[in-house]
């Protein structure tokens, strides 16, 4: 992958015979790469306070780097063209620790939550989009598989190549972070307020319809909710993405943004979680929170990708089956920076 130099950013269907107690843990995991969207969009605004950026440049560079590369058998990259935005790929470990990282790009642990982020060209608009965990794609090298086989299989580079052939767009940087991080990313935001969909019960916690204020143990095992509803693991995606803007609201407001102490510890509370590729300098992020000094909360846009039902592979694997002839509206408003009209029509589809 061909990252633009010196730019930093700071499923659901169980599978057979998977332990409970592991998916439960896996769960409260995968809850998150909201973060890296978070750190990407606002931390970069933060660091316009330039008299703190050596503090938060300080904390930014406790993450793991890992350089992007290609393989000879993934295939020609898609075709990067000017003038059509920057595409970011957030995934959300069900492992992450300095041990487990390596030059190889963090391999052997899957991505429980794996989310799109389109900027537009105009720095005016982003566009967040979750992927189902266990979506049956093509991944280079070992065939049809769960997206998110691709991380454990071929790390970070072969997370990137798959996605990559699947939507038809070069991703131009990657975040890779652990629940761990975004529960210290909450508390250190002093919580969240989140919009719960529906009265229910997780772990112990009461959840009730409406606006709820969540401390970072709470927003896990909001996202972790599963079967407390009839779609499942389609509707944790969907609490997934209200944490998240329940984050970059909180990230955005005032209070944050005027705090630079603040801003020091929020990184310094994802950072040592956080594996990025090697563009994703502390420099970067000052360019790039310069360019999105104009985005608000309302100018993030929360949609999923287009998708069939579940279904059974030969083997009896339980998987969520693609949807090709829906995918090529969603290709091209990628391709074109024509997301806005594309979710004008299709937010909420699927």
């Amino acid at each position: 992958m061909n990252a633009h130099d010196d730019l930093d950013l700071p499923s659901e269907w169980e599978e057979e015979g998977e332990d409970r107690g592991t998916e439960k843990r896996r769960g409260r995991r995968a809850a998150f790469i909201a973060l890296g969207l978070v750190a990407v969009l606002v931390v970069g605004v933060g660091l316009v306070i330039g008299n703190y950026l050596g503090g938060i440049r300080g904390e930014y560079e406790k993450r793991t780097v890992v350089q992007i590369t290609r393989g000879a058998s993934d295939g020609e990259r898609p075709e990067d063209l000017d003038g059509t935005g920057e595409n970011y790929l957030l995934m959300g470990s069900d492992k992450r620790s300095a041990e487990d990282a390596s030059s190889e790009g963090v391999s052997g642990q899957r991505s429980d939550v794996m989310m799109l982020v389109h900027v537009s060209d105009d720095k005016e608009n982003v566009y967040v989009t979750s992927f189902p965990r266990d979506l049956y794609v093509p991944v280079p090298g070992y065939g049809m598989d769960r997206i998110n086989s691709a991380l454990a299989y071929g790390g970070v580079g072969l997370a990137v190549t798959t996605v990559e052939n699947y939507v038809g767009v070069p991703i131009d940087h990657v975040a890779l972070i652990d629940f761990d991080g975004i529960e210290g990313l909450v508390d250190s935001l002093g919580g969240v307020d989140v919009e719960v969909p529906e009265s229910f019960e997780a772990d112990g916690v009461e959840f009730t319809e409406g606006t709820q204020h969540m401390s970072g143990e709470e927003a896990l095992a909001f996202v972790r909710a599963r079967k407390q509803f009839s779609d499942g693991d389609f509707q944790r995606n969907r609490n997934q993405q209200a944490v998240l803007q329940g984050i970059a609201n909180s990230l955005i407001s005032a209070d944050t943004l005027s705090d630079p102490g603040r801003l020091t510890d929020t990184v310094g509370a994802i950072s040592p979680y956080l594996t990025t590729d090697d563009g994703l300098s502390a420099s970067s992020m000052v360019e790039l929170g310069l360019s999105l000094r104009s985005v608000r909360s309302g100018d993030i846009h929360y949609l999923s990708v287009p998708h069939g039902g579940p279904t059974t592979t030969s083997g009896g694997a339980s998987v969520v089956a693609t949807d090709d002839d829906a995918m090529e509206p969603y290709r091209e408003a990628l391709r074109t920076d024509d997301m806005g009209t594309y979710y004008a029509q299709y937010a909420g589809v699927y």
